[in-house]
């Protein structure tokens, strides 16, 4: 087995290579997790098992992570149900704005169409204006 020495230059050039590396990706997701955890498992020493604790502690993360997965997923399938629910009601409402350029704008919304930045209202005449502040229903 070949060991370096700590004052070793090309070693120093590779651990900081691999911290840079490391810190570009710092997150782990939920399968990274479980392949670490089973590559543990498999490469443990027989003569020397993983304490029974450390086992179940990591098994606890695991199943937390698991947990916490399956939350946000709900979430985001409450939130994106929530979303459309709001779009439904404002069609067929009139709406009054200002547009960029300081002119007042009053309409009737005949779409609504969700996207990641919010909801975006077609008024009936092709006017686009995202819902939110500095909008008049009525």
């Amino acid at each position: 087995m070949n060991v370096p020495s700590a004052t070793d230059t090309n070693r120093t050039q590779s651990t900081s290579n691999s911290s840079s590396a490391t810190k570009s990706s710092s997150t782990v997701d939920y399968n990274t997790f479980l392949q670490l955890l089973i590559a543990e498992m498999q490469n443990q020493d027989p003569t020397n098992p993983m304490d029974t604790s450390q086992y179940m502690s990591q098994f606890a993360q695991l199943s937390s992570v698991e947990q916490a997965m399956q939350t946000n997923s709900k979430l985001d399938a409450l939130l994106s149900s929530s979303a459309l629910s709001q779009a439904d009601a404002l069609i067929g409402r009139t709406v009054s704005f200002t547009d960029t350029t300081g002119t007042a704008v009053t309409g009737k919304i005949a779409s609504v169409s969700i996207n990641t930045d919010g909801a975006v209202a077609t008024l009936e005449n092709g006017t686009k204006v995202m819902v939110g502040p500095g909008l008049t229903l009525s």
